[in-house]
């Protein structure tokens, strides 16, 4: 088996999921078989899916969101690309994603955020690179920034529903996918292409820059080049850095000092509960450089990258009559493979993907190393799609990963340990006349334990979902799904014990947790009218032992202790948006105006609210598009969060104005876009909910940001 090329090797795996594997794992629609020479390399659609182009027609773009009328009629994703992706652009992907319906924020620091879908946050949201993990330790704590070059991405998805499965055994919280191009998929018509992106924003003094460059080896054959870089200072923001809470926690403690006798204490607190204008302790820096080579022709394609990424950044201080200056240095270096055969029969694609991740970072408190976190990680997935035959699609594969997380320094407040995971899953798609009805399946299973050995836990993991659209005319979609999820407890939920100093807290797990589990259903209404598009979501989620973090109100070492906890909850939820169109012009230039809103309730039963939900938010906007110009203006308004858990401090309403143009001097086709945007600027003062840092760190001042992107 040695000897034979990677074309042959996958059409024996395609030989083999053509038979009894493939009749025991139908999957989703996938779109059209491969096009005329060259043939590109599979491109992941807004499905998730790795496919082609899409088969049940184009995609609906309402200023960077996605109400899709047809191409998934179950659970519409949500998509961001093009010039709103480079308007959007920042270092950190949850901060990129925060203004979309569901979607908000950790927002732990300016150098740390991830998403957070639906008021689920950390192990629950997978954020992927092209369909496999970000191999790093994202998830292990709020203080670990995602190892993600958004400078280098083209799209992004945020997921719901029956496809959330492909990736993960929870489809409660969703799941986000970035696909970005270090692996070329098409062979390009120019013999060199290049993308190049630049912004700076006055906020934290930040400069963003990327280049990417696609080479035409041979007819078949591309190489792809890229580089990027970051930087900021601390960020500005409107008013107070502390909350009026902890601003009076610390001038009644700097008065107890001064009363005490230490006056350069007293004089320490009050400085710190009086500063405005930027947080201290918060700039960041980074960078990537990566490459890739594809061979890809109409039978296939195969390909490989490298990438280098690089960053540094500061943790705010909690107020302290000596505060530590906490920075974190994060490194990874990743190997990915993608590999793909496009086949005429019961199977359209049968594509392989692979990744290495070999990843470190090091927090340095006050000049010295104080602990390093060391990830090894891998993960593999094999996935075959099926032509449509009549009525039925579907596709199915298998996916595995390992983790080794080796912890060093001052505070081993988690043993080292491994976490492997095999999975099986399926998604198949009928289409009866008016109905679509979508099922998926996933079985898991999770195996931790610690090293050297002495813990070792055993999961089992069932999921399922099943969804049903009706189109009772062409313009009008009504769905409805229904979710079993189940979730293994993570390394960190079950062994954590100890002094963090990056988080300023003390963390408490349980190994006694068990799978933690949970139903769902989600219905929705989706109108394309043309001139009006619109949509509303309602969900809940009920879970019979949910895993979730609380403070207690105990205090160690001047640091709050928080313990993880299991507990029956349940989640509620409403999404809506939609876009009015009610001038256009002859040049294709149009007027219109937008709006939508989102509210996640969530409680811990018989306990209290959930920790850190984000509260109702609704947002309007209007925008005027033309070939060669955009104007847009929009106010955002997040309410104030009463519902807090019990040692948590709520959080106040604050409005955001934002503006933006986009230029295209050289017309819609043109390869220049100048964007100029003002965010937040009003300059308002507010705090994500969502944060476990938002008595400290909130939320940046105003931001008024120039992005330059030129295509050739």
């Amino acid at each position: 088996m040695t000897s034979l090329s990677p074309r042959i090797a996958l059409l024996a795996c395609a030989s083999a999921l053509s038979g009894p594997f493939a009749l025991a794992f139908p999957g989703a629609a996938m779109a059209q078989s491969a096009s005329a020479n060259p043939a590109p390399a599979a491109s992941p659609d807004d499905s998730g899916q790795s496919g082609h182009a899409q088969e049940n027609g184009p995609e609906i773009i309402v200023t960077g969101r996605v109400i899709s009328g047809s191409v998934d009629p179950i659970a519409a994703p949500v998509v961001l690309e093009g010039d709103s992706l480079a308007r959007a652009l920042k270092p950190q992907i949850g901060e990129m994603l925060a203004s979309l319906p569901g979607v908000s924020s950790s927002g732990f620091a300016p150098g740390v955020s991830r998403p957070i879908l639906r008021g689920f946050d950390g192990p629950r949201v997978q954020v992927l690179l092209d369909g496999l993990g970000s191999l790093d330790a994202s998830s292990v704590s709020a203080d670990h920034a995602v190892s993600l070059d958004t400078l280098n991405v083209e799209r992004i998805e945020v997921l719901h529903g029956p496809r959330v499965l492909l990736y993960a055994s929870d489809p409660a919280g969703g799941a986000v996918n970035a696909l970005d191009r270090r692996i070329p998929r098409r062979v390009p018509d120019k013999a060199v292409t290049v993308d190049a992106l630049a912004s700076y924003g006055t906020a934290a003094n930040q400069a963003n820059g990327g280049v990417a460059t696609d080479l035409r080896l041979a007819d078949r054959l591309v190489a792809h080049l890229d580089a990027s870089y970051y930087h900021s200072d601390n960020l500005g923001v409107g008013g107070y850095v502390l909350s009026p809470e902890l601003r009076a926690q610390t001038l009644a403690e700097a008065d107890d000092l001064a009363e005490a006798g230490d006056a350069q204490g007293a004089a320490a607190l009050t400085g710190q509960a009086n500063r405005r204008g930027s947080i201290a302790n918060s700039g960041t820096k980074g960078w990537t450089f990566g490459g890739g080579l594809a061979f890809i022709d109409q039978g296939g394609d195969i390909g490989v990258s490298v990438q280098r990424l690089g960053t540094d950044y500061a943790i705010p201080p909690r107020p302290s009559p000596t505060p530590d200056s906490t920075t974190i240095s994060l490194r990874q270096t990743r190997f990915d493979l993608r590999t793909g055969l496009n086949l005429e029969g019961f199977l359209k694609r049968v594509e392989l993907r692979g990744a290495y991740g070999d990843y470190e970072h090091a927090e340095i408190e006050d000049g010295d190393v104080g602990t390093r976190f060391h990830n090894k990680a891998v993960e593999v997935r094999l996935q075959a799609d099926q032509a449509r035959h009549g009525i039925w699609s579907g596709s199915s594969g298998v996916q595995y990963s390992a983790a080794r997380l080796d912890m060093s320094g001052d505070e081993t407040l988690l043993p080292d340990n491994e976490t492997e995971r095999l999975a099986a899953f399926t998604l198949q798609q009928i289409e009866v006349g008016q109905f679509d009805l979508e099922g998926a399946l996933r079985y898991e299973n999770t195996r931790i334990r610690t090293i050297p050995p002495g813990e070792r836990r055993d999961f089992d993991q069932y999921a399922a979902v099943a969804g049903l659209a009706w189109h009772p005319v062409d313009r009008v979609t009504l769905s409805v799904n229904y979710s079993h999820g189940e979730r293994a407890p993570s390394a960190e939920e079950l062994f954590v014990d100890g002094m963090h100093d990056a988080t300023q807290s003390y963390e408490r797990g349980n190994p006694g947790f068990t799978v933690e589990r949970s139903d769902g259903i989600e219905a929705g209404i989706r109108y394309n009218g043309g001139d009006f598009v619109g949509s509303v979501t309602a969900y809940g989620t009920n879970f019979a032992n949910f895993i979730t973090s609380v403070p207690t109100g105990e205090v160690i070492e001047d640091f709050p202790v928080y313990q993880y906890l299991q507990a029956p909850a349940r989640f509620r939820g409403v999404e809506a948006e939609g876009a009015l169109t009610f001038l256009r012009w002859q040049n294709g230039g149009a007027l219109k105006a937008d709006a939508g809103l989102d509210y996640t309730r969530a409680r811990l039963v018989d306990i209290g609210p959930v920790p850190r939900i984000p509260p109702l938010r609704a947002r309007g906007g209007i925008e005027f598009d033309s070939p060669a110009l955009d104007l847009r203006g929009e106010v955002e308004w997040n309410a104030r969060q009463g519902r807090v858990a019990e040692n948590e401090n709520p959080t106040d309403a604050f409005t955001l104005v934002n503006l933006s143009a986009t230029w295209r001097p050289m017309g819609q086709d043109g390869p220049v876009s100048l964007i100029l945007a003002a965010d937040n600027l009003l300059d308002a003062s507010g705090r994500l909910a969502a944060s476990e840092t938002r008595d400290f760190v909130p939320i940046a001042g105003r931001d008024i940001r120039l992005t330059a992107k030129f295509t050739y």
